[in-house]
């Protein structure tokens, strides 16, 4: 048997496996390994993750240690249990103040953000559709869309128009194909946040072009400065979109792998269908332990204020080293403007090449994206023994990074 032949062309066809291309994170991966090999001596500062760096909540790790042992809850759960999807509704309500959601039909679990991006086009988009996609972005949105047979339209987000996709542009644009508009806010990298003017005019922008919203919101209770908010409050918000919450981000849950659906009854129901063809759903204990914490203002109000407190001192490092740094709208990123060389006559011609140079020399890791513009993201799940600790990481970034004497 020659498997080569057998690969479908999604993934590659008969070149799957053949290619030498390495892709970014791989990149960062093995120039980590190199640093630490060349440098056995010198502490990894490792800004590049994306996950959280604590434990999720003790009263959620509690509820799961009893919930396992509970004969009910051993079944295959399917579609989720009630009492998750009233406990997501509470969440709702409490956060953001969309009460209007009924939880049997207009609420979802799923495994994770991650597979509900995978699974709406399978339940939107045919072979010639397109659809919307801001760019830079999570990977994961515009896969799942090629391996139909579709297209992607990337919708840069840039500095000039506060990191909100320009729809004055788009409506220059043949929108005819399109089914879907895949919007992230709090935004990863960017760590904007939405407006209620911006979700306004993109309802607006939806119904002129009968288009749905996709609005991943995995890191909806983090922000910094606003109130929380969520596309569902708005005018018109519940037809015109469907938004993604995660218990990864706002409880510290990310191996856990829960998160649900939210929005009008068709659109719900239409994941639920392909859902149920694809997995037998999260553990129920998993779920019961969310219930626990899901909509406990105070414990994300915890959490959220651990990021803010490491933001201010990574925006205070990046600073003082000559960064153009800020505190982000929401998530636990900072996404600055990376640096165009050093001031010993170094040259970078991309975000990659300064975020490997960090790696190699000072052994600083990042995630470099240069999708719209040359950017580096820094995160403030970094590890550390506790407060303390941080102020001795972020002081020992800042003298590397000024050490490096970059020039932007």
């Amino acid at each position: 048997m020659n498997i080569q032949k057998l690969f479908a062309d999604r993934i590659g066809g008969e070149s799957f496996g053949q290619r030498t291309a390495i892709y970014k994170f791989e990149k960062i991966k093995r120039a980590k390994r190199a640093a630490q090999e060349a440098h056995p001596d010198v502490e990894m500062l490792d800004f590049g993750v994306g996950e959280p760096d604590q434990m999720a909540p003790r009263v959620i790790r509690q509820t799961l240690k009893k919930a396992v042992d509970e004969p009910g809850n051993r079944g295959y759960a399917d579609n989720g249990i009630l009492l998750f999807q009233q406990a997501a509704a509470a969440y709702m309500a409490d956060f953001f103040g969309v009460t209007d959601l009924e939880p049997a039909t207009e609420i979802n679990h799923t495994i994770g953000s991650k597979p509900a991006l995978a699974m709406l086009p399978l339940c939107f988009v045919n072979p010639g559709d397109s659809v919307l996609a801001t760019i830079p972005g999570y990977p994961v949105l515009a896969t799942h869309t090629r391996y139909l047979g579709a297209t992607v339209l990337p919708v840069p987000l840039s500095a000039r128009n506060k990191f909100f996709p320009d729809l004055k542009a788009l409506e220059q644009t043949d929108l005819s194909r399109v089914k879907l508009f895949y919007v992230n806010y709090p935004n990863n990298p960017t760590g904007a946040a939405a407006t209620e003017d911006f979700f306004d005019e993109l309802i607006a922008f939806a119904n002129r072009h009968n288009i749905l919203i996709v609005q991943d919101a995995a890191y909806a209770t983090l922000v910094y400065g606003r109130e929380r908010l969520s596309i569902l409050s708005r005018p018109g918000g519940k037809d015109a979109a469907i938004e993604l919450h995660s218990m990864s981000k706002s409880y510290n849950m990310t191996g856990w792998r829960l998160g649900f659906v939210a929005g009008g009854a068709r659109a719900v129901k239409a994941v639920a269908e392909v859902k149920d063809n694809i997995d037998s759903g999260q553990f129920k204990a998993i779920q019961v332990a969310a219930c626990a914490g899901i909509a406990d203002i105070r414990l994300a109000e915890k959490i959220r204020i651990h990021y803010q407190r490491r933001l201010r001192g990574l925006v205070k490092a990046l600073k003082a080293a000559g960064f153009k740094a800020r505190m982000p709208g929401g998530t636990f990123y900072l996404y600055v403007a990376a640096p165009k060389g050093t001031a010993d006559g170094l040259v970078f011609a991309n975000a990659e090449e300064a975020s490997q140079y960090l790696i190699r020399e000072h052994s600083i890791s990042t995630v470099p994206w240069d999708d719209a513009g040359a950017y580096l993201r820094f995160g403030a799940t970094f590890e550390s023994e506790g407060p303390k600790d941080d102020h001795r990481v972020l002081a020992e970034l800042e003298r590397r990074l000024t050490a490096a004497r970059f020039v932007f």
